[in-house]
């Protein structure tokens, strides 16, 4: 919402770095060690369903609100870490134990929160009027603003169709 593209392109950087090492690690751990795919920490990691569409939304809505009204960072932080971090280790660690099919639910909750996270931050954000403080910037941020809308909802879209298919198969 201000139009930064280069801060955006640091923060999309260091998340992807941290969820590859996080993936990467993971599924190391679950080719070394014994993973119960049972166990209620992993199951329920594996599980996705619409109703994690609108929890990760309201969680979304809910960070974006805590970052701007001075909340700190730190706690921020670790709301996302917790929606985010844990569907992506139980992937990589069914990944590396063999359990495909639950590590690829698991990977869709993982989107689930990384897409609606995003999508309802950028919305929460505009509901607010968090708009970059100098007039030449706006036109940016709003272009920037618009691209980020459509890239986001035609990733839910697509999210919610693998979803479906996930039910199915």
């Amino acid at each position: 919402t201000l139009g930064d593209a280069r801060f955006a392109g640091r923060a999309a950087a260091t998340f992807a770095a941290g969820g590859v090492v996080s993936f990467a690690l993971s599924v190391l751990v679950g080719v070394v060690m014994k993973v119960d795919p049972t166990a209620g920490e992993i199951s329920n990691r594996a599980v996705v369903g619409m109703g994690d569409i609108v929890l990760a939304l309201a969680a979304g809505s809910a960070g974006a609100l805590a970052f701007t009204t001075g909340i700190s960072a730190a706690l921020v932080g670790v709301m996302v870490a917790v929606a985010l971090l844990p569907p992506l280790v139980a992937s990589g660690l069914l990944m590396g134990s063999g359990e495909f099919a639950m590590a690829w639910r698991a990977l869709l909750l993982f989107a689930t929160n990384v897409i609606c996270v995003n999508l309802a931050g950028v919305f929460t954000f505009l509901f607010q009027g968090v708009r970059p403080r100098l007039w030449w910037d706006q036109d940016r941020a709003a272009r920037m603003v618009r691209q980020a809308v459509v890239v986001w909802v035609c990733l839910l879209v697509v999210l919610v169709g693998l979803i479906w298919w996930s039910w199915r198969g």
